[in-house]
């Protein structure tokens, strides 16, 4: 009996240790899984890392933003301009691409940079005609950008 009950508790301890190590040997952190803004509370804003081989990050800009670049930087990316025009022109998202395909000293060439979308929530999307510096989303719609060659989020405006 004492040695039933020695070899339960022994099992009970080897299975909570091993739990504990799941726990604590988690080998990276699970990825945030940010979502679209509910209806009039911000400006929803979608990264599209595809060709980059990435996927696509949806994010939310709590409030009303001044502008795009706005959008982007408040729902939690990081931006890169190039050496000429700064942030006027987005270079990198989330520091993609790497400095080793796209030094950011120009604008990159017409088949590798941002391309800059607006769309109401699932609606379709258009093509910006001012740079994210210059335009202002209203409360309610999506953001999207997409590198490649100027095509638009591969994902419909959640």
């Amino acid at each position: 009996m004492r040695s039933t009950l020695r070899r339960a508790l022994s099992t009970a301890l080897a299975a909570l240790g091993v739990t504990g190590a799941l726990v604590l040997a988690e080998p990276a952190p699970l990825a945030a899984h940010a979502a679209a803004c509910a209806p009039s509370t911000g400006v929803t804003v979608v990264v599209d890392f595809g060709s980059l081989g990435g996927g696509v990050v949806t994010s939310c800009f709590a409030g009303d933003p001044a502008t795009g670049l706005a959008s982007l930087t408040g729902s939690g990316f990081t931006v890169t301009g190039t050496q000429r025009w700064g942030l006027a022109f987005v270079c990198r998202i989330n520091g993609q691409p790497t400095a080793a395909t796209e030094p950011c000293v120009n604008t990159p060439p017409a088949s590798a940079y941002w391309s800059y979308w607006h769309a109401t929530p699932g609606g379709a999307w258009t093509y910006s005609s001012l740079g994210a510096s210059s335009y202002n989303p209203a409360i309610g719609t999506v953001e999207g950008w997409r590198f490649g060659s100027g095509q638009q989020p591969s994902i419909t405006a959640p």
